[in-house]
């Protein structure tokens, strides 16, 4: 460690930027208009320095903060030294290595008696950005244009003044203006917030001693990576994962990464098909999310969590032009689900097999719905992404079950559902069902957790429904020798229950009348090792809480349970535990 750096300051100069950070996204849960933002806490916070490097990562979506470190450094170098005390830079654009255009970050210098030291960023999933499809995801699209506003970056307030002719050109082209412009606001008060205790944090410790902790936190993060990576054997090691075809004639597609460790330095090389004509082409920066989370799931390192991790780490996304490292003018809104989830699948994946002791299964992916319409109560447009309706289950590790309604994997655990009464309250409907489903776990020694269904009514008027993602076909995938035998309840789908049931399981828009419902169904998380070997008790104990069926205990676990007695019966158990 550094001599000019005590244990006990770098202790508390840490302690002060996540506070900082903390406070920023409490900042943006109390003030955001919208439910995704209030209820779902669909965005992420980050701290930088003058770098830019990022200093701190809150706990909070992964699709979020890997692509950050690339977008600050586009962004900051695309105004140079144009930066200026009072700036605050918006952006979203995909080509200026942002993650999809739903995603709108803010960007706010921060300076320190005219020395710019910081940057305070927060980034936000915004419930509409324009274009032809309400919420943004537009399943039909064949390019980037069809999907909605890109905001390359544009300063919003110039030297410490709004620029309101660029907030309204901004505000114009989306629906649910009240709710964009106040999670627009959300984001600046967040900014502010961690500006004013960064500031705080400076005037008590001087610049100086604050970089030099700094440097000692991104050193940290730095010596725990290599330290991990030079205890796994060097050579070359290979994943690979299938992106399931959606439906709309482009088939099934492969993700293959290779992992290549030398000393303690990593490299991770990804190949992946020629894009597409269809929403899940996923630029550079929304890669490196992908890359990140699989590189992360695996190492489990304690943190600091700053951009010290990756220093031994070099990325090659490979060609331009492809599905994961998509060039204009490729369509991409549903990039941050599909195909992110099985990217990072498939660097966990090589990544496992350097290291076979840090195996466990996948996560859910997401399959979810955003909806719209007219609200009849006030005649005004409303639309909404439903984060609840993509909470998918975690997967099983070595020495545990996978959580329940803990998903997606691209989110890993960081959105919330929301209150369902809220929900009821800021939208023209009614939820009629929101809970675990029966046998969506992956089955394993440790099971997967369960996945959710979110089952929706509109209220006196028609609702639109657009359905994205993916895990309707392929289910999530296990580990160490887990193999499903029911693998319908563990697939994703969407149920449009009116006269006649219509069943979907490829991206689509639809219309839900009122009296109709529509419901989404999520995957459960995969399993980890041999279902045959998980204790009955355990089995016994799921049946009686719903979460597996007694056609799951016996095809799936060789258990044998009486539902009369709610008890196993060992012989015959052991009988077909021996089949």
């Amino acid at each position: 460690m550094s001599t000019s750096v005590d244990p006990i300051t770098l202790a508390v100069v840490r302690g002060a930027l996540e506070t900082a950070q903390r406070e920023m996204t409490l900042t943006l849960e109390k003030t955001g208009r919208s439910s995704v933002f209030n209820l779902a806490h669909d965005y992420s916070n980050a701290l930088f320095d003058h770098f830019p490097e990022m200093i701190l990562q809150g706990q909070d979506i992964p699709i979020h903060l890997g692509s950050l470190i690339p977008a600050m450094k586009e962004v900051a170098g695309f105004f140079g030294d144009d930066i200026h005390e009072g700036d605050v830079i918006y952006h979203n654009d995909p080509a200026y290595k942002g993650s999809h255009i739903l995603d709108c970050c803010m960007y706010k210098p921060v300076f320190y008696k005219g020395e710019l030291v910081f940057w305070t960023v927060c980034k936000g999933h915004l419930t509409d950005i324009g274009g032809p499809v309400p919420a943004g995801y537009n399943p039909d699209a064949t390019e980037i244009y069809a999907e909605g506003l890109r905001i390359p970056p544009v300063k919003l307030w110039e030297k410490g003044k709004r620029r309101e002719d660029v907030v309204n050109l901004l505000l114009t082209n989306m629906r649910a203006r009240r709710d964009q412009e106040g999670d627009l606001n959300a984001q600046y008060g967040a900014c502010r917030v961690g500006e004013r205790n960064l500031i705080a944090l400076l005037d008590k410790y001087g610049v100086k001693q604050i970089q030099a902790c700094i440097a000692e936190l991104k050193n940290m993060a730095d010596r725990q990576m290599r330290s991990l990576i030079e205890a796994v054997p060097d050579g070359e090691y290979f994943g690979s994962a299938v992106l399931e075809d959606s439906g709309h004639g482009f088939g099934e597609m492969e993700i293959t990464s290779k992992v290549t460790i030398k000393g303690d330095k990593l490299h991770i090389e990804v190949q992946s098909p020629p894009q597409i004509p269809y929403f899940i082409n996923s630029y550079e920066g929304n890669s490196m999310s992908g890359v990140y989370l699989g590189l992360m799931m695996f190492a489990q390192l304690p943190p600091p969590y700053n951009e010290g991790l990756y220093r031994c780490v070099s990325v090659d996304l490979g060609k331009k032009g492809t599905l994961c490292n998509a060039q204009e003018p490729a369509p991409h809104v549903n990039c941050t689900t599909t195909p992110m989830e099985t990217l990072t699948d498939a660097v966990r994946k090589a990544l496992e097999q350097a290291a076979p002791e840090r195996v466990a299964a996948s996560w859910g992916h997401a399959s979810g719905i955003n909806i719209a319409g007219i609200d009849p109560r006030t005649g005004e447009q409303y639309v909404t992404m439903v984060l609840a309706s993509i909470i998918s289950g975690a997967g099983a590790t070595q020495v545990m079950d996978g959580w329940h309604a803990c998903g997606p994997l691209c989110c890993f655990g960081a959105l919330s559902s929301g209150d369902i009464e809220l929900l009821e309250y800021s939208y023209p409907i009614i939820i009629r069902r929101y809970g675990l489903i029966q046998d969506s776990g992956g089955a394993g020694m440790y099971r997967g957790g369960s996945g959710t269904v979110w089952e929706v009514e509109p209220i006196d008027h028609d609702m639109t429904v657009v359905a994205f993602g993916e895990g309707r076909q392929i289910p999530t995938m296990g580990a160490a020798g887990a193999e499903n035998q029911l693998i319908e309840p563990k697939l994703g789908k969407l149920i449009v229950k009116g006269e006649q049931e219509q069943v979907y399981k490829a991206n689509t828009i639809l219309t839900v009348k009122p009296g109709e419902r529509v419901a989404n169904f999520n995957p459960g998380g995969g399993g980890f090792g041999n279902p045959k070997s998980r204790p009955p008790e355990a089995v016994l104990s799921d049946y009686q809480n719903g979460l597996i069926s007694l056609e799951a205990a016996s095809q799936e676990y060789g258990v044998v349970i009486d539902p009369r007695s709610m008890s196993v019966d060992p012989q015959a158990t052991a009988a077909l535990r021996q089949q």
